[in-house]
């Protein structure tokens, strides 16, 4: 089970070698050790770009894997490999997923942003308006969300907020 690691970084390395040990001493039972390594080997692929692998190790992780706040980010990690690929309505289903069973991600809240305001732009250029204005409210909403659990965080998203009158207020 245990991906080869291709990378030399160290940090990578040290991560690896720290994580091992953590789950030696750590009380869990060895459907979560193994969820972990799945989702480290899956980690790992990602970072390499080999999203088929990373899938393959995420679905494993989702399999063993029972708590929901690691859960989590295991359909995070999902939505991420199926955006970068270009297929945008299923890294919106994972992204949504991920949101349900924690609240607590700006990243997924601003990720479901980018793929709302891409799709705006995309609507402007086939010279559907309305459609992009619904787009971009949507867009607003989920960057909205997301600077408010991450106040310092997505600036650019803070800008285009103020610079469209879709101005955000944290309580």
């Amino acid at each position: 089970m245990p991906r080869i690691q291709k990378n030399d970084n160290f940090i990578d390395k040290t991560f690896t070698i720290l994580a091992d040990i953590v789950l030696k001493v750590l009380p869990t039972s060895k459907e979560e050790k193994e969820a972990f390594y799945y989702y480290r080997d899956g980690m790992s692929a990602q970072s390499e770009g080999e999203y088929a692998e990373a899938l393959e190790n995420y679905y494993e992780a989702l399999q063993l894997e029972e708590d929901p706040y690691d859960r989590s980010y295991i359909l995070y990690n999902i939505g991420l490999i199926y955006a970068s690929n270009g297929q945008h309505i299923k890294a919106l289903e994972y992204y949504h997923q991920a949101l349900e069973l924690n609240a607590n991600l700006p990243q997924a809240l601003n990720n479901i942003a980018v793929i709302y305001h891409y799709q705006g732009l995309k609507a402007i250029d086939n010279k559907r308006i309305n459609s992009s204005k619904k787009m971009f409210t949507k867009a607003a909403k989920y960057w909205q969300q997301a600077i408010i659990l991450a106040p310092n965080n997505y600036i650019e998203a803070q800008n285009w907020l103020k610079t469209t009158g879709k101005e955000y207020s944290v309580d």
